[in-house]
């Protein structure tokens, strides 16, 4: 039975400090959702029979049948602590032994990490799952960075310990010395991404941080656990226990005394002596069925079976008992409550990276105090679809105020500058509601510092916005994803009287997911770009069975490329307008890879003060200071990776152009010239202009034009180059099947960069790059030449340079130009820079 009511969750909403906002996050079947299960189960959602293997926050059919998450998943708890002492470790002080756990189980595959960072946003903590045979893999890494990146504080827990106990029959030092490495690696992590205002959120078993267990089988254990069982048989206090028990610290029973070396007579460490020992003994007894061992080990350890499971045996027996001995709930909820922050804790750090204004305004100290009195700050993260088809909950996080149904709200998408009306909306939220994995419960209002979602804003919104009651609030920070939407496949129709519906279907995929990106091309194409294979299968399987219903005809998939330049011009490029009155003279030059990633991680934006700005670009990346001051823009879409800077001297008239320049700009880098593919990491320094006295002689019709034509003939004459993506691929093999996957990388252009085995076991780690163009595929071939034995998992990683030149017709580079020209219906030749260069 559920154990708690809407009713009661309201109540808690109101107490912040007793709210726990925390996402699952993890690398892929590392054990989210099973776990997650041993909390739905405390809740009395879900039986315990079924805890761990119903996966109640995998809500969608293909989910339960692939036994991966696609979707990120909500679902509020209530939970108490079943020792009223610990109320007193609680870091913020609770009146009360109840409290909210807001739980979001995300995600692990690398395809769908965009959910992660929707799920991360709206949280303040975060429950690492790592498992104990894998240990710290490439998506745990880059889950870890995007949570302290938001300023989200990690709890860890080693998932799994029964596969080594059962298969890889560890023993107790081993098992210690792994989990002590896998804690080692995690912190690594952390160290390498430290924030001075997060401060050192490092993990220890001895501080209560670090959980050990098994989701499949619902136990799981903290050194703090065992300390307190411990401090009150031999009456030492809680918090000394908790030290002696993790790291170098014998008990010696014969001396009865403590040392930091091992002693003569053979004594374990004590972490296997005092928590490993009980443990082993129970999987000794149950799994060598010594009937006659069983009851009295229950006995001492006060474990009651009630008829029917006396008579289970083997590892149904292990897994009722183990359950009973520790159960993971317990676990998980002492430490999510002690050491995850309440919003109250959380939001007074949070502020600076969450707002975009400025910090001393009052939705910042609104935001800042989690004020439920405050002007409504409300942050959508992610749009959710319902059974009603074509319509979506808005999900996302109430930073302050008070949200309810009614409500006027302004409704302000990620283009939306204060004092302008552009991307704003004014209307009344409909109904306010509670997220319940599969269920949605209503609810009257929702006041700061809590998850919620909202009917009848996803007219108004595409996937994210910010919902507030001040006319005066900025936006809070638009999301940004560690994957890009790379691999791309276009769609059309079976049937041409179904066109209405594809576009229809396209717009409400779009809002379904925060990575996929729909759009038609120059050809008439409807093209879906996606992170990568599995993610476009998704996404095209959403498309043809839920948000369009008709069948589609769907291309191979096929690479976004990027062009850039490989050199300075050769010589300075000019164009004149129409008119023949104007004339622009450009250079272009390679950007810097370094300023191209600061600008892509948002380090450096548009909307940076522009003296600070300049004394970033001048300290760190060695900028000439007055050109650091005179960039006109980013592009494209104004926060792209090419820049406009202006290196003229005493030009009249020029700022009256500059619109018009930008705006051909924005044109140049979204449709480069060689295959009009997106621009990076090309900077254009505009020389000089000369321009017409009379201004109705520079309007934007001559002006727009000529700017494309000089920044393409500028980038044409600096040794055009194309970009492809690169995947990181980590795959972890046994050393006898390394060789085939050497062999299949080979075939592939990829090339492997670090190789190592795995401590205690035999397994080995291997890091390749891999080109996306030629990952099609790669997972089958790989297990071919393998014999099924490796997996791999792949994360976009970086751009880097086509091997050859755009003048040699036979290379591969002009190979692939020229199949991208002919798919989108230009010439197959690169034009010559001559098209748009003027001479002089």
């Amino acid at each position: 039975m559920v154990n708690f009511t809407i009713e009661e969750i309201r109540a808690l909403m109101d107490h912040a400090a007793n709210v726990r906002n925390m996402s699952v996050i993890a690398h892929v079947d590392h054990g989210k959702s099973t776990l997650t299960d041993s909390l739905v189960q405390r809740a009395g959602i879900i039986s315990a029979a079924r805890a761990g293997e119903a996966r109640f926050t995998d809500t969608r059919a293909d989910e339960q049948e692939r036994g991966v998450t696609i979707k990120s998943t909500a679902i509020s708890l209530y939970a108490q602590l079943n020792d009223e002492e610990d109320l007193k470790d609680v870091p913020v002080k609770v009146d009360k032994n109840d409290f909210l756990i807001n739980l979001i189980d995300s995600p692990g595959h690398v395809d769908f990490s965009s959910e992660v960072t929707a799920a991360l946003r709206v949280t303040d903590g975060a429950l690492v799952v790592v498992d104990t045979v894998e240990g710290v893999c490439v998506q745990t890494e880059t889950v870890l960075r995007q949570a302290l990146g938001e300023r989200i504080k990690p709890v860890v827990i080693i998932n799994k310990v029964d596969r080594a106990l059962l298969e890889l029959q560890l023993s107790k030092e081993d098992l210690y010395q792994n989990f002590s490495r896998v804690i080692e690696s995690v912190n690594v992590v952390i160290a390498t991404y430290f924030d001075k205002t997060l401060g050192d959120v490092q993990v220890y078993p001895d501080k209560g941080t670090v959980a050990f267990g098994s989701g499949l089988h619902g136990w799981a254990f903290t050194v703090r656990q065992f300390a307190t069982r411990y401090s009150k048989k031999f009456g030492v206090d809680k918090n000394k226990m908790m030290a002696r028990l993790w790291g170098d610290n014998w008990f010696s029973p014969k001396t009865k005394k403590w040392t930091k070396t091992a002693p003569a007579d053979g004594s374990e460490r004590s972490f296997n002596q005092f928590i490993l020992d009980p443990i082993f003994k129970i999987f000794h007894a149950v799994m060598n069925f010594k009937k006659d061992e069983i009851p009295v080990l229950l006995e001492k350890l006060d474990i009651k079976l009630t008829s029917d499971e006396k008579d289970l045996e083997g590892k149904m027996l292990l897994k009722v008992v183990m359950r009973k001995f520790l159960p993971a709930a317990d676990a998980l909820l002492e430490m999510m409550i002690l050491h995850l922050p309440s919003p109250i804790t959380a939001q007074r750090y949070r502020m600076e990276t969450l707002y975009e204004g400025p910090h001393d305004d009052e939705a910042a100290i609104a935001i800042r105090d989690c004020d439920p009195k405050g002007p409504l700050m409300l942050y959508i993260s992610k749009m959710v679809p319902t059974s009603d088809k074509g319509r979506f909950y808005a999900f996302g996080r109430v930073f302050a105020g008070t949200v309810r149904s009614g409500l006027k709200v302004r409704i302000q998408g990620p283009h939306y500058t204060p004092g302008k009306k552009d991307d704003l909306f004014i209307k009344a939220v409909q109904r306010t509601i509670l997220m319940m994995g599969r269920f949605i419960e209503p609810i009257e209002d929702v006041p700061a510092g809590n998850i919620c979602g909202l009917v009848g804003i996803d007219q108004f919104l595409l996937k994210s916005g910010t919902l507030t009651t001040s006319e005066t609030a900025h936006n809070l920070k638009v999301m940004k994803f560690s994957v890009s939407p790379v691999v791309q496949r276009s769609v059309e129709v079976k049937n041409a009287n179904d066109l209405p519906k594809l576009v229809e279907g396209l717009k409400r995929l779009s809002k379904s997911d925060p990575c996929v990106l729909t759009y038609i091309n120059e050809s008439g194409d409807h093209i879906v770009a996606g992170a990568g294979e599995l993610h476009l299968e998704i996404c095209l399987k959403d498309l043809e069975e839920d948000h369009a219903c008709v069948p589609l005809k769907i291309s191979d998939p096929v690479v976004s490329y990027r062009e850039t330049v490989a050199a300075k011009s050769s010589m300075t490029a000019l164009s004149k307008s129409p008119n023949k009155h104007n004339r622009l003279y450009m250079v272009a030059e390679p950007l810097d890879e370094e300023v191209s990633k600061a600008i892509e991680a948002g380090k450096i934006s548009h909307r940076d003060d522009l003296k600070l700005r300049a004394r970033v670009l001048a300290d760190e990346y060695g900028w000439d200071v007055t050109d650091a001051r005179k960039i006109w823009c980013f592009g494209p879409d104004t926060s792209g990776a090419n820049l406009l800077v202006d290196q003229t001297k005493a030009v009249q008239y020029l700022s009256e152009i500059k619109d018009s320049v930008v705006s051909g700009f924005q044109w140049a880098t979204r449709e480069g010239p060689v295959a009009e593919e997106p621009m990076r990491s090309v900077r254009w320094n505009i020389m000089d202009v000369t321009l017409h006295a009379d201004a109705i002689h520079r309007g934007g019709g001559q002006l727009i034009p000529t700017a494309r034509r000089v920044l393409y003939a500028a980038a044409l004459l600096a040794e055009p180059s194309i970009l492809e993506p690169v995947y990181l691929v980590e795959i972890q093999v046994p050393e006898q099947a390394m060789g085939g996957i050497y062999g299949v990388l080979t075939r592939r252009r990829g090339h492997v960069f670090e190789e190592a085995q795995r401590p205690g076991t035999p397994l080995y780690n291997i890091k390749a790059y891999l080109p996306v163009n030629e990952s099609f595929g790669f997972v089958a071939d790989l297990r071919q030449g393998t014999g099924g034995q490796a997996f791999p998992q792949s994360v976009f990683d970086h751009w880097q340079h086509l091997p050859g030149s755009l003048a040699d017709k036979a290379s591969k580079v002009s190979a692939i130009v020229n199949t991208m020209r002919v798919r989108k219906g230009l010439k197959p030749d690169v034009p010559e820079y001559t098209n748009y260069y003027d001479k002089l």
